[in-house]
């Protein structure tokens, strides 16, 4: 490795707590002319409240970047284990998964 490369180099660090990792079965995003939020949410089953787990602001030329990292790795995924079955219009989740609908 060259110098260039040596001092170019980040440090990422990752906490025990952070590599836990939170589940989450529901995303909303949400943007304005400056971020787009992406709002993590974990909905249960026969529960009428979901909760928003993690939060994450990013810049629109962020986003667009996350969206192509994330469509370059469902590619790779994809051609390593098969096409990932989704619903009509890409959109299946069962709202309630069977148990009682909440209602607002």
């Amino acid at each position: 490795m060259n110098e260039e490369q040596v001092e170019n180099q980040l440090s990422i660090e990752l906490s025990e707590e952070v590599a836990d990792g939170v589940y989450s079965n529901l995303a909303i995003i949400t943007h304005s002319n400056s971020e787009f939020v992406i709002d993590f949410i974990r909905v249960m089953p026969g529960t009428p409240k979901a909760k928003v787990k993690s939060r994450i602001i990013l810049t629109p030329e962020h986003a667009k970047r996350l969206m192509s990292v994330i469509q370059d790795n469902v590619e790779k995924f994809e051609a390593a284990n098969g096409k990932i079955k989704s619903g009509e219009n890409g959109y299946n989740f069962p709202m309630n998964f069977g148990g009682t609908m909440g209602q607002a």
